[in-house]
């Protein structure tokens, strides 16, 4: 950080006063936690008996034979409890709430998956939940709707805006500043005000450190590149965490929608359509019109339907240690339908953005470079979506029987 906050100047804590002394109290349990080593020791220890840590690193031998280049890993985060690595900062953020003494959690969420991690956390720790979820995202991940509400919590569609992520993140800030006395807000990815982007980059870290002490193990030298899909940036600096002072390059893959130059995208860093604002308690690119209106988004994945990103990941870009690359909806679905074919494995359609560019890539690389992908999360939760893109017409019969069903 170049002071508390910032970031090559990105980043900061752009709030309503407030909420100052709320965010103060966060900061000063968070600085605490962090300079505790019991606190990260307990951490491990829930994640290692209550999810699945530490994930494995998987060899793609037949990615990487059908590709002829580069040997492919993947890291699995989708073997997390809950399906995918939101897992990692919705407990830790668990812990801090009890060390704060509150006792309800809010979270916004777009895929669903930071949701049902959220909702999954409060009901082990006994916490009153509330998810906001843009009305959108609650249609095409019904799903993960459903779990939420099955866990105890209580899902908000919210109906402004767009209708998806930054309406959501919205909504629960102002959820947030009436009730800030009982209530933590469990911010999803690595944005928003401090210290939530260095917070979120604290617990998801884990994947990074994970990663190169595994591919150490199996290899005896680090990759040549590691890939991961950006909508906020959690996952990405998870992995990237781990990797930031070697000789690795670090690949960012963002929502190209139907192509940057369609403007139905929510490509920040690797397009031109993005500036530098504040919004939504932070400074960073976002998708903006001259007068600073955030402009409608698109992507296959609603995970990846962001308008802003991560001020550590826009640092990064700044000084040249990350490269941001997009991949198209046509593009992720090629790449689940390679994975699914070729290892067995069904990623979630955020992390196959990750998929996809690192298939352009692993052919152009010798035999003897290594890559590894961030597999964030499972595919489960999007059915719906994948099964309406291939137009499949089993799947199109069994909705209607089912619809018939439950008419009679």
């Amino acid at each position: 950080m170049d002071k508390r906050g910032y970031f090559s100047g990105f980043g900061g804590c752009f709030i309503p006063e407030i909420l100052t002394e709320t965010f103060e109290e966060l900061v000063r349990a968070y600085e605490a936690a962090k300079a505790d080593p019991g606190f990260w020791q307990e951490y491990v220890e829930v994640m290692s008996t209550y999810s699945c840590r530490p994930t494995p690193l998987t060899f793609a031998e037949n990615l990487t034979n059908h590709f002829g280049g580069a040997r492919i890993y993947i890291k699995r985060e989708d073997l997390n409890h809950t399906g995918a690595h939101k897992a990692n900062n919705v407990m830790g953020q668990g812990l801090l709430v009890k060390r704060m003494g509150k006792t309800r959690v809010i979270a916004e969420t777009g895929a669903g998956q930071h949701g049902v991690a959220t909702a999954t956390m409060a009901a082990r720790m006994g916490f009153e939940c509330t998810i906001y979820m843009g009305e959108e995202d609650v249609e095409r991940q019904r799903p993960n709707v459903f779990w939420m509400e099955r866990l105890g919590a209580t899902v908000v569609p919210v109906r402004d805006g767009s209708r998806t992520l930054k309406d959501a993140i919205n909504e629960a800030f102002r959820d947030w500043v009436s009730n800030m006395d009982t209530t933590h807000y469990v911010l999803g990815t690595a944005c928003g005000p401090h210290p939530f982007p260095e917070m979120v980059t604290w617990f998801q870290s884990i994947i990074g450190i994970e990663a190169r002490k595994q591919i150490l193990e199996r290899e005896g030298r680090l990759p040549l590149r590691a890939y991961a899909c950006v909508g906020g940036g959690s996952n990405a600096m998870g992995l990237f965490s781990g990797f930031l002072d070697d000789p690795v390059e670090l690949v960012g893959v963002e929502a190209g929608g139907r192509g940057l130059d369609s403007g139905l995208h929510a490509a920040r860093l690797s397009s031109k359509d993005a500036s530098i604002g504040v919004a939504q308690g932070y400074k960073t690119y976002f998708l903006q019109d001259h007068d600073g209106q955030m402009r409608d988004t698109h992507s296959i994945s609603a995970g990846l339907d962001y308008v802003g990103v991560s001020p550590i990941l826009a640092h990064l870009q700044t000084i040249g240690r990350a490269r941001f690359e997009a991949a198209t909806d046509a593009e992720v679905l090629d790449a689940v339908t390679l994975t699914m074919r070729k290892e067995g494995l069904i990623p979630a359609l955020e992390s196959s953005h990750a998929f996809a560019q690192a298939f352009k890539e692993a052919p152009t690389l010798s035999k003897d470079d290594i890559v590894i992908i961030n597999q964030s999360g499972r595919g489960d939760k999007d059915i719906f979506t994948v099964a309406d893109a291939f137009d499949d017409p089993a799947w199109k019969e069994f909705i209607k029987h089912k619809a018939e069903q439950y008419h009679a």
